[in-house]
């Protein structure tokens, strides 16, 4: 055997014993005529001794050990005389008596340790070592815990976990697909799922009646902090629900997940609901941050028409938001703001602000265009006390303009600290809009997915005002982000076709995509619905992290790529003539 015990489980209970460890070399430190050295592998670390007046040949072995050789050492558990409270093993050491390399290092390009000195770049490169890291490491186990959290709960509600093809036909709807060329059929293509989507329906109509999978999905979307090109889903289907059946059994998944791994109680109170126009209406976004509240106030009463101000008088919509306690703000921190909603990202033309003074005045950047009657009413209206900074931003297109001031908005609950990591506000966003419209493709667009039901009694509306039917859809948000997202699916195939037909579909071209649901459908489809969530956003939430990627193996960078497996890349001549594939270059 390599070992007999691991670098994280000898305590004083095992002072004398005689011990194998294997590991790798964090750290040699010489004293004298002493080397020591810490020892670590994946549960731990241990420091082992070794003295020259005990062992000269043994400690000049020692000698010639580097960061992150592979090595066993034999000894015997011994107290500590300085002890490290720091890790776990901190009150003993290894008084070794044989050493082995058994593998030898180059120097690492970064140091293995949680505060690592390499850059992304490097990091994502050697990826096998930045997964040495304790720190790192933590997350995939966090992951793990996680996953085997899911199959527990699920499984105690009869769920049947299925797996789905990973090679499947390519859809119009929703991002762009991942295409493969097929070799036995020339010309054709796969298509990586985007979501088992229409599979998990038809497991549905297959008599399965409770469906889940932890699943691989693909889209080709541009990346962010949130989003890779590859994906996991906690993917779920039940059959004969309805949207409350499904929200309630989520939503005590989602506080078991809570107390089972993150040990944090969501007490016994449901979940906050609010509709899509409300969010939108409130916080300019479908995924609002509960944590803190800083809500819109729409000012168009107060600052239109009032003042000789031409930019609120054009205006279509203005709205504010109060941060509380900014007092000692100063100007440079104020032009940052406005750098800031100005930025291409955000797009605003610029911010007004104002501020209430010690003695109840409202003083604002926009003072000789107002008398202080009406300043006095934009403090009255926005609720602002002493010290309250009000910002305000306006525009021609009212969702674009809370769009730009939902961003406003996340960036001051940062700079006051309202966004803290360790704290949690859930809520579910329903009532979405079934239908969006799409100035690229000149139509209307499924905001979710084509196989989302309309609410009942909404349908009529399909014929006479689309644009105004609400879909039966659900999301999950939890500190402003989407974790999961789900509905009340399309049962009937008449109406599945009628949904085709008011996204542009003609009948020819639904039967071709589609055929094949709307054709199980004729054979006793039940009433279902389901949920999916994003694995690796509840795994990075709960771990606390500002990105999706160090909770990944192995993640792609921000332009898509795998920098350590240097993919995608080009292929061999050979392999495209026998796909029938040419590439050209772009011009």
């Amino acid at each position: 055997m390599y070992r007999t015990k691991s670098c994280g489980e000898l305590r004083l209970s095992n002072v004398g014993e005689n011990v194998t460890l294997a590991g790798w070399v964090q750290k040699v430190r010489k004293m004298g005529g002493m080397i020591f050295v810490d020892l670590r592998d994946r549960y731990g670390i241990t420091q082992l001794v070794f003295n020259e007046e005990n062992d000269k040949a043994l400690c000049d072995k020692a000698n010639t050990l580097g960061r992150e050789y592979v090595i066993q050492a034999k000894g015997v558990v011994n107290k500590r005389y300085n002890n490290n409270s720091k890790i776990p093993t901190g009150d003993i050491e290894i008084i070794v008596s044989e050493l082995n390399i058994l593998n030898k290092s180059e120097v690492p390009p970064f140091t293995i340790e949680e505060n690592t000195d390499g850059g992304d770049d490097i990091r994502m490169k050697y990826r096998y070592l930045d997964l040495r890291r304790s720190n790192v490491r933590a997350n995939l186990e966090l992951r793990h815990k996680f996953c085997l959290a899911v199959r527990h709960f699920l499984d105690s509600k009869g769920f049947l976990e299925i797996e789905t093809p990973v090679l499947v036909g390519s859809t119009p709807e929703g991002a762009r697909d991942f295409i493969v060329p097929s070799r036995m059929n020339p010309g054709q293509f796969y298509a990586l799922p985007q979501s088992p989507q229409t599979l998990k329906q038809l497991l549905m109509v297959a008599g399965m009646d409770k469906y889940f999978q932890i699943v691989k999905c693909f889209r080709d979307e541009d990346l962010r902090a949130d989003r890779q090109p590859e994906f996991t889903q906690i993917d779920c289907e039940m059959s004969f629900v309805e949207q409350n059946d499904i929200i309630n059994t989520f939503e005590e998944m989602t506080k078991y997940l809570f107390k089972e791994v993150r040990h944090y109680d969501l007490g016994d109170e449901p979940f906050l609901r609010m509709s899509w126009h409300e969010a939108m209406r409130r916080f300019g976004s479908d995924k609002p941050d509960m944590r803190f509240g800083m809500e819109f106030v729409e000012l168009m009463d107060v600052l239109k028409g009032t003042g000789d101000f031409a930019v609120f008088n054009n205006a279509t919509y203005i709205g504010g938001i109060c941060a509380k306690g900014c007092a000692s703000y100063t100007r440079k921190q104020l032009d940052e703001l406005t750098d800031f909603v100005k930025t291409p990202q955000i797009g605003a033309k610029g911010l007004v602000y104002a501020r209430v003074m010690e003695d109840g005045t409202v003083k604002s950047s926009v003072d000789k265009f107002y008398t202080p009657e009406v300043l006095t009413k934009l403090g009255e209206a926005m609720n602002a006390e002493v010290g309250d900074l009000i910002l305000i931003l306006s525009g021609d297109d009212a969702m674009k303009t809370r769009k730009q001031l939902c961003e406003l908005r996340l960036l001051m609950g940062d700079r006051l600290g309202l966004r803290d990591k360790n704290k949690f506000a859930l809520l579910w966003v329903v009532d979405f809009p079934m239908f969006e419209w799409s100035d690229e493709e000149q139509r209307l667009m499924a905001m979710h997915h084509p196989f989302t039901a309309p609410k009942p009694s909404d349908i009529p509306l399909l014929d006479t005002d689309p644009a105004n039917v609400l879909a039966d859809a659900y999301d999950m948000v939890c500190n402003g982000v989407e974790v999961g997202g789900g509905s009340i699916r399309i049962h009937d195939a008449v109406l599945q076709a009628k949904i085709f037909e008011v996204l542009g579909f003609t009948p020819e071209k639904a039967q071709e995509q589609f055929g094949f649901l709307m054709n199980a459908f004729k054979y006793g489809a039940p009433p279902h619905g389901g949920l999916a969530y994003g694995l690796d956003r509840w795994v990075s939430l709960f771990a606390g992290l500002d990105s999706i990627r160090d909770c990944i193996a192995f993640p792609k960078n921000n332009s898509g790529r795998d920098v350590m497996l240097e993919a995608p890349s080009e292929v061999d001549i050979k392999q495209l003539d026998e796909l029938h594939l040419k590439v050209e270059q772009s011009k």
